[in-house]
């Protein structure tokens, strides 16, 4: 059996999408496939449960019947963060029960995919990082890493060093055009002469990049104010602050955008409703728009949202949404599972059936 731990440098790296995608290739070579993510935290409620809903997704489009506990042992809450702090969490007994879950998930599976925390560090208070799990679970694995500049690399270091030999290699995820040349020609040589093995750079992918309305709306807990069509995408957040002279110029020169501020600031609810290239606009401090201002928004089909937090908070949550592109789907799968047969070394990553 080979198991292949998914881990990443940052929040929203791609890491779902990329370990179902492998899974739904070991499948697609005829091998029976396990996955399991033993933090979860991606968190929603779901019938008076607290759950991850990447196993969720991973059960549906891998067909397997496994149960969720044994999926997600752990559920990686603030809450269970504060009682790890507290001393109320043993380390050796979360320890048993994610190797009784690997062990339930695993049995009579030629390949098991295990989706680390949220990144590589995830699970430090109870010295369960992503490296402690490898060695828990006996798994290689790989790092999945954006790129924008060059001191990206050092985060790509400090992963793979907590890694140690148990290395299977790096993945660049979500390559800009503008930067794809210099991973490929310097990025990838500097590694590769280090001994860490680049196993694949996968391009950005417009079609990936960027969030609807309604799953942002989904994500902030926000409240849409207008029956207009939540369907479309954001790919940028603008935040409204200035005068409304100065916020409609700014807004017309941008596209794709969701514009947050305050909901008493009528002046930028308006200078945002007439930007063409304004997809929704996202109102904080639960304060609700003056009529005109819905009925602007009515006539222009523009969604308007409305969170009970703060701007700044607002836009922090917000930023980590659309940074991690398109909520996870099977279309999202589907596409990851292209750009790996296209840009990285499937028999590295998951296997040949020789390897068995």
């Amino acid at each position: 059996m080979n198991t292949l731990l998914v881990t990443a440098t940052g929040e929203s790296t791609g890491k779902t999408a990329i370990a179902i995608a492998l899974g739904r290739h070991a499948q697609s070579r005829g091998r029976s496939v396990g996955y399991m993510k033993p933090k979860g935290t991606r968190l929603q409620s779901v019938v008076g449960k607290t759950l991850d809903r990447d196993p969720m997704l991973a059960r549906e489009l891998l067909d397997t019947d496994d149960e969720m506990h044994e999926m997600e042992p752990v559920v990686y809450s603030p809450t269970f963060v504060r009682s790890a702090l507290e001393g109320r969490e043993r380390p050796d007994d979360l320890r048993k029960r994610i190797r009784e879950g690997f062990d339930a998930v695993s049995a009579d599976r030629e390949f098991v995919v295990v989706e680390g925390g949220g990144r590589f560090s995830t699970g430090g208070v109870v010295d369960l990082t992503d490296g402690d799990m490898a060695e828990l679970l006996d798994a290689d694995v790989v790092v999945v890493a954006d790129y924008a500049t060059p001191t990206d690399v050092d985060e790509v270091l400090a992963a793979v060093d907590g890694v140690g030999d148990r290395l299977a290699g790096v993945l660049f995820n979500r390559v800009p055009d503008a930067a794809y040349d210099e991973v490929e020609g310097l990025v990838a040589p500097f590694l590769e002469r280090r001994g860490i093995p680049v196993l694949g750079v996968l391009p950005r992918e417009p079609e990936l990049a960027g969030v609807t309305v309604a799953d942002l709306a989904d994500e902030l807990g926000a409240d849409p104010l207008t029956d207009a069509p939540t369907d479309g995408v954001v790919e940028r957040l603008l935040v409204g602050a200035m005068s409304g002279e100065e916020a409609l110029r700014y807004f017309r020169r941008t596209k794709a955008a969701a514009v947050i501020t305050g909901g008493d600031r009528t002046d930028i609810h308006t200078a945002a409703l007439q930007a063409p290239g304004v997809t929704c606009l996202i109102l904080t401090g639960g304060h609700r728009p003056p009529s005109t201002v819905l009925g602007t928004a009515a006539e222009t089909g523009v969604p308007i949202l409305l969170c009970r937090g703060d701007t700044l908070t607002t836009l922090e949550r917000a930023e980590e949404v659309v940074s991690g592109g398109r909520t996870r789907d099977e279309r999202t799968v589907d596409v990851m599972g292209d750009l790996l047969a296209d840009h990285a070394d499937l028999d590295a990553l998951i296997g040949t059936e020789t390897d068995e």
